[in-house]
């Protein structure tokens, strides 16, 4: 898989390639009043969730204009074109795929953005941003494997979020056997208790990744900030974090997520059935009914110490359909960028914390830096 085809082939990637171009505009534009791709987008936005009936109400000057122009699909393909795309630098990139990542949501139809974005006149504008942005070289790291040296996990320090990996914890093993036996009777209790209806208005645990509380860690960006402080699906607007460097053994066998065809290989090799327990959330944000299965991490750990998801195949994957056979499908989902989830306990903190603050931690303008740590501490 390409990387343009990965920006292009799935809703995140789309909506990190829309918030390029929206970043663009607002550095071009700064100062001004008007921005005409994030107004078109804004107002587009709000009629594609308020036709749905999920749109939150909108209060100021200009709410109550029931007589503006409906902004179409090719208007707003229009507006992209117009827009001037600026240089491409790491930081301007960060930020866009943060802002992807922010807005994922698997347990209800895609929100106004992204279904704008997957609009054929849309997807056709979006190509002059990915083509800008891998000519650039800055996402070429997008593609790559997990890096063994350059591993790092977070934890969180507010007191309403459990740290994600305490160590000295269960065994890697307990805790994947505990985990399928939840599963399973996770998925025979929706089974008899859940409406077999994918409509009918019904939620539980919409997430395909491994038990939380195994060892997951991600790499780092240029400037040597992990990912995994930056890009997380479902976040609860952390502000401080602490994070280790995770020592990997040498023989550690991972195997790579670099496409829809290697979570359906996964899904093939080790299916776990969850169609009872998860097909009311999926058929929300994909519109598929039918039967649904992901990995059995359970069992991949009997033959990989690891499973690692690239940040291109995020792109190209989150929230999407991906087919398995004839009759089964996937879905990935609840995953962080470039995150490696660890089925071994020959993982190791291998130095002191490193403490980060974050400025504007509920905004799309977030960002990590380190700090001290004080008596508060």
């Amino acid at each position: 898989m390409e990387l343009a085809e990965a920006l292009l082939g799935g809703r995140r990637g789309r909506r990190a390639l829309l918030e390029f171009a929206l970043e663009s505009e607002a550095v071009l534009l700064q100062g001004q009043t008007e921005h005409p791709l994030h107004g078109g987008l804004f107002d587009a936005s709000y009629r594609v969730e308020a036709g749905r009936g999920d749109a939150v109400v909108l209060f100021g000057a200009g709410a109550g204009e029931g007589g503006k122009d409906v902004l179409t699909d090719e208007d707003i393909a229009d507006l992209l074109a117009a827009t001037q795309l600026v240089p491409v630098t790491f930081e301007r990139l960060r930020k866009a795929l943060v802002r992807s990542v922010s807005t994922a949501r698997y347990w209800q139809e895609p929100d106004g953005h992204d279904v704008i974005a997957d609009a054929a006149p849309v997807r056709a504008g979006l190509v002059r941003v990915a083509d800008h942005i891998v000519a650039s070289g800055q996402a070429a790291g997008w593609m790559s494997p997990a890096e063994p040296s350059r591993q790092w996990r977070v934890e969180w320090e507010q007191k309403d979020a459990p740290g994600l990996w305490t160590l000295g914890g269960e065994p890697a093993a307990a805790v994947l056997a505990s985990w399928r036996e939840a599963m399973g009777n996770a998925e025979r209790r929706a089974a008899i208790d859940r409406p077999a209806d994918p409509r009918a208005a019904w939620g539980g645990e919409w997430w395909s990744i491994p038990p939380a509380s195994l060892v997951h860690s991600t790499g780092v960006f240029g400037d040597g900030s992990p990912v995994g402080l930056w890009c997380v699906e479902d976040g609860f607007g952390w502000d401080r974090a602490e994070t280790r460097a995770v020592a990997v053994p040498g023989s550690a066998r991972i195997f790579e997520v670099a496409g829809a065809s290697d979570w359906a290989r996964l899904c093939r090799r080790y299916p776990l059935e969850v169609t009872a327990q998860k097909r009311h959330d999926w058929y929300r944000t994909t519109g598929r009914a039918g039967r649904w299965v992901m990995p059995d991490f359970s069992l991949v750990a009997r033959e990989y110490d690891a499973v690692h998801l690239t940040t291109a195949a995020y792109l190209a994957t989150a929230g999407e359909i991906i087919e398995v056979d004839s009759e089964g499908a996937s879905v990935v989902a609840g995953w962080n960028p470039d995150e490696t989830y660890w089925f071994t306990d020959g993982v190791r903190l291998r130095s002191d914390p490193v403490a980060w603050a974050c400025a504007d931690a509920n905004s799309g303008d977030a960002a990590w830096s380190r700090r001290r740590k004080g008596p508060e501490d």
